[in-house]
């Protein structure tokens, strides 16, 4: 779901790991929305690339090169949203 603001293109997400690999491909995450207690939105900035990032995170087959991040990457980018997530709890 793609939430338009009037200065910026934001994307939205309630899925935890393709937020973590769209962090990992340099999305810059803007907030979390909490509004809902069962279930959070994941707010980024969002990017031209963002479509075809997550339709390859999706669909493409095992080991395709644009699916492919550094696993440090990755670690820390699940880090990165926990931290987020529990923060102020």
């Amino acid at each position: 779901m793609v939430k338009k603001n009037k200065n910026q293109n934001l994307y939205s997400t309630s899925s935890f790991y393709p937020a973590s690999f769209l962090l990992c491909k340099g999305l810059r995450l803007i907030d979390i929305d909490r509004t809902n207690p069962h279930r959070c939105e994941f707010i980024f900035e969002d990017s031209p690339e963002r479509e075809e990032w997550l339709q390859s995170f999706n669909f493409a087959e095992e080991d395709a090169p644009k699916v492919l991040v550094d696993a440090r990457k990755l670690i820390n980018a699940i880090k990165t949203l926990k931290e987020r997530l529990y923060q102020d709890r």
